[in-house]
């Protein structure tokens, strides 16, 4: 073993637990020619181990255990007389779950994955009563999600629209329906009305405060 090297430039431990020692005492047993004296120095390097790793005695079945351990420290490769068969490569090593990619892209940013689920959720559904008044809760909920977005107004019309193209124009709203008609004018917080309406309100002020003045100095 080669002392002037880091670990980091050293081959990788199949069994970290049990550390470098035990893993290069492993190697040099699958070199001794000799199988009675292959399996007694293979017998050693497994009290070793149970040494190094005692929680495993709390184990019903731990000398077997090992004996699994110290033929996957050998790469399956070990040729001694054990108490147990050799454990089978494809017990141990198995290839992780492939996760798949989303399939469909997020049509409107803005809105994001869960709405556009959810309108194709609704578009799944037969036609009738109950689909049109899920559309119209959906499309008041998005309404509420493009003002956070925008921060001004938005027409009904640009949320139908909306609709239609995240279902790939399968769902539609109900001829003539208004969203305002579901729910009041969308104010932002603190806010006393639209844009438009607060310069109104100013104007109106104003007025009233310039009367006040004139006849005041009456």
């Amino acid at each position: 073993m080669d002392y002037n090297t880091y670990n980091t430039q050293r081959d990788k431990l199949i069994l970290p637990e049990y550390g470098r020692y035990i893993h290069q005492m492993v190697r040099e047993a699958k070199m001794i020619p000799d199988r009675e004296t292959r399996t007694r120095q293979v017998k050693a390097i497994i009290n070793a181990m149970s040494v190094l790793n005692p929680q495993l005695r709390d184990m019903n079945d731990y000398y077997h255990k090992l004996w699994d351990h110290v033929y996957i420290i050998a790469d399956y490769d070990l040729d001694v007389d054990a108490p147990f068969p050799p454990p089978a490569r494809e017990n141990f090593v198995s290839r992780p779950h492939a996760i798949g990619a989303e399939r469909d892209s997020v049509k409107v940013m803005h809105y994001g994955r869960n709405i556009q689920n959810m309108v194709m959720a609704i578009a799944s559904k037969p036609a009738g009563e109950e689909r049109d008044a899920m559309t119209m809760a959906l499309a008041s909920y998005m309404r509420k999600q493009y003002l956070i977005w925008n921060k001004d107004t938005v027409s009904d019309h640009t949320i139908f629209h909306d609709i239609r193209t995240l279902s790939n124009g399968t769902l539609t709203v109900p001829e003539g329906a208004k969203l305002s008609e579901i729910q009041g004018e969308f104010r932002q917080p603190n806010a006393p009305g639209t844009r438009m309406q607060q310069r109104q309100g100013g104007q109106w002020h104003k007025n009233k405060k310039k009367k006040r003045s004139t006849s005041n100095g009456q």
